[in-house]
């Protein structure tokens, strides 16, 4: 993996023993992204109250993942199909002795006692309970209580530093400069409002769009520029393929709580359209408390566990499902808590995840998850879909760095990661886009990359619909004239190998008419989407979807992301009905020449938003439809092929 912008610096001289020297021996390590918006600096956070701190040591051998990857999933590798085990993954990155012992040794040199640090089991992390007045004095930082209008109140910090001849021995340090937490008393005990139930929500966004109107089921296939059902997926795609290996094939699809599914919507959808799927119901993985509630039902509550579900029960049918529902209803969730589920090394000490982003376990809240994080509690499943994401510019480069990582793991454990690009177009999450001084604003230019789609480690899926007037036998276009899909170019990571003649190409051969104060025209940068499916059908509302009760029709990337998720399901079918192994990481495959015939163009339609047209979508990749949509027929057949 190769990350822009981070220079890290090499080891120098050793730490001062005297303390009252400490600060000057310090450099910048991180800085906050961008500033919060709608939130007001309040007061100083008390010296006494404590914060959960996490020092994320620099791991071995990151620089190599891309490599390790294209090694084991691209087409003419001799090594294609051949994954790392759970214990490889800890051997290979582990960070090494002398980062542990650097750390370590400046903590206990600042003040800190040995007995107060914890080390987390992959040797990741290192952690240690300290009051504010201990960190700010340790990482030359001033921690800030924010409030937003709602009542809620978080903490940050602008910046903080390290000795300069520890850096290279951390990649981060949590909680710092990522926005989005809770205030902690003295006790570490407080009291939640209303208004701060699903805190996470505020940066991760996700769900499918609807106008709250119930629909009239228009069945058969001269429908689908009204309606999407699973029989249009089936045409669109060439998807005839029926599962006879579903006792070892995985398939999960991640929801955040509080968002979960109904059982009766799911009967409701199985009886119109799946009648023998009637009952079917997923297996909940309960990821740090994560349950599957019902007293909150409705659309904004059901729509996209319903939806995912709905869809990739009825396309993959018989394949059971794990339904990974992570976070409790107090504290919530994010990314990196399904990650410590599926892979243990990812984990940390006793919650010891982003704080400012994650949700943190165990959570001593009245009505929290009061029980130890779940921490590799189950084997990643071969394919996991996640109709969610956040801005790019949320987050720091460190943060996204370490995040990209562990996707690529999961890449070399086997897994197929897919995630939605958004449906702001080139914007950010509700439309905004970044301003000169690459915060949001509503009269920003610059256009806004959403995260993780930009992790060159996941397969980035956008979304297309059934042009009005038109039939499944024609070429469809890009979701544009009720959402947009979203797509561009990261800000953070470097174009990947795999990539880079895609890429190279619509730069060169269809430049768009933007400059550099738009978006990241360098040309060295990872493209998004990888691939797209049927997100609308070209009219209002499209996809047919039971939540609460009713039929209402939707329309998102979140649509698209479980409909890919389900062919590459059936894909590891097949290969295991074959006696081989899962696919794992597919985009160095679905990039290649062997795969270019695995793909329906999308030429039409574009991605707007910023007040521009955005990207167009055009012959071969682009950053509106990726490569295009699957022909499953080809594609199982490609994937047939390889050992």
């Amino acid at each position: 993996m190769h990350l822009l912008s981070l220079s890290w610096a090499t080891a120098l001289v050793g730490l001062v023993a005297a303390l009252p020297s400490r600060r000057s021996n310090l450099i910048l390590h991180e800085k906050r992204a961008m500033e919060p918006i709608d939130w007001t600096l309040s007061r100083k956070l008390e010296a006494d109250a404590v914060l959960p701190m996490r020092f994320g040591l620099a791991q071995n051998n990151l620089h190599k993942i891309e490599e390790m990857l294209m090694s084991i999933s691209h087409p003419t590798s001799p090594s294609y199909g051949k994954h790392f085990s759970p214990e490889d993954i800890v051997d290979t990155f582990a960070p090494s002795d002398e980062t542990v012992r650097a750390v370590t040794e400046w903590l206990v040199e600042s003040g800190i006692q040995h007995d107060r640090l914890r080390l987390s089991a992959s040797k990741g992390w290192i952690e240690v309970n300290a009051t504010t007045a201990e960190v700010e004095d340790l990482i030359a930082a001033e921690y800030n209580v924010y409030t937003h209008p709602s009542g809620a109140q978080q903490i940050g910090c602008h910046s903080y530093s390290v000795p300069e001849h520890v850096r290279e021995h951390i990649d981060l340090i949590q909680p710092t400069v990522h926005f989005l937490h809770r205030v902690p008393n003295p006790d570490r005990i407080q009291k939640r409002s209303t208004g701060e139930f699903g805190k996470l929500e505020a940066a991760i966004h996700g769900g499918p769009k609807t106008n709250g109107q119930k629909a009239t089921i228009a069945s058969g296939l001269a429908n689908c520029d009204k309606q999407i059902t699973l029989d249009c997926l089936r045409a669109l795609y060439s998807i005839d393929y029926t599962p006879q290996s579903t006792d070892k094939n995985t398939f999960g699809i991640l929801e955040l709580t509080p968002q979960a599914f109904l059982q009766s919507d799911l009967d409701m959808f199985f009886g119109n359209f799946s009648p023998s799927q009637v009952g079917t119901a997923p297996t909940l993985i309960s990821i740090d408390g994560g349950v599957a509630q019902t007293t909150n039902q409705g659309f904004n509550f059901n729509g996209e566990s319903d939806l995912d579900l709905e869809y990739a029960f009825g396309l993959t049918n018989p394949q059971p499902i794990l339904l990974l529902q992570a976070g409790d209803l107090v504290e919530g969730a994010s990314f990196n808590n399904w990650l410590d589920a599926v892979d243990g090394s990812f984990c940390t000490f006793e919650g010891g995840d982003d704080p400012t982003q994650d949700g943190i376990y165990p959570d001593p809240l009245p009505g929290g998850f009061n029980q130890p994080e779940s921490c590799g509690i189950i084997a990643p499943p071969f394919v996991v879909s996640a109709s969610y994401g956040q801005d790019e510019g949320s987050v720091t480069q460190a943060y996204a760095a370490r995040q990209c990582a562990e996707y690529g793991k999961l890449g070399l454990l086997g897994t197929t990661v897919l995630y939605s690009s958004g449906d702001n177009g080139v914007a950010g999450n509700g439309g905004l886009c970044l301003g000169r001084n690459g915060q949001p604003s509503e009269r920003g230019t610059t256009f806004s990359p959403d995260f993780p789609v930009t992790c060159p480690f996941v397969t980035a899926v956008g979304a297309t619909q059934v042009n009005p007037g038109s039939t499944v036998n024609d070429p469809e276009g890009a979701c544009e004239q009720v959402i947009f899909s979203g797509g561009g170019f990261s800000n953070f990571f470097a174009l990947p190998d795999y990539q880079s003649t895609a890429v190279t190409s619509f730069l060169t051969n269809h430049p768009p008419p933007f400059t550099g104060a738009q978006f990241n025209n360098s040309g060295v940068v990872r493209g998004f989407p990888d691939i797209s499916a049927n997100g609308s059908s070209g009219q209002a509302y499209a996809r047919i979807l039971a939540v609460a009760g009713e039929f209402e029709l939707v329309f998102g990337t979140s649509c698209s992301a479980p409909v890919v998720g389900s062919m590459i399901t059936l894909v590891n079918d097949a290969r295991i009905t074959a006696g081989k192994g899962p696919v794992g990481f597919i985009n160095p495959a679905l990039y290649s020449d062997a795969f270019a015939n695995s793909f329906h163009d999308i030429t039409t339609g574009g991605n707007q938003g910023c007040g521009t047209p955005g990207f167009t979508a055009t012959e071969g990749w682009d950053p509106v439809t990726g490569l295009g949509t699957p022909n499953f027929t080809t594609l199982l057949t490609n994937f047939l092929a390889l050992p």
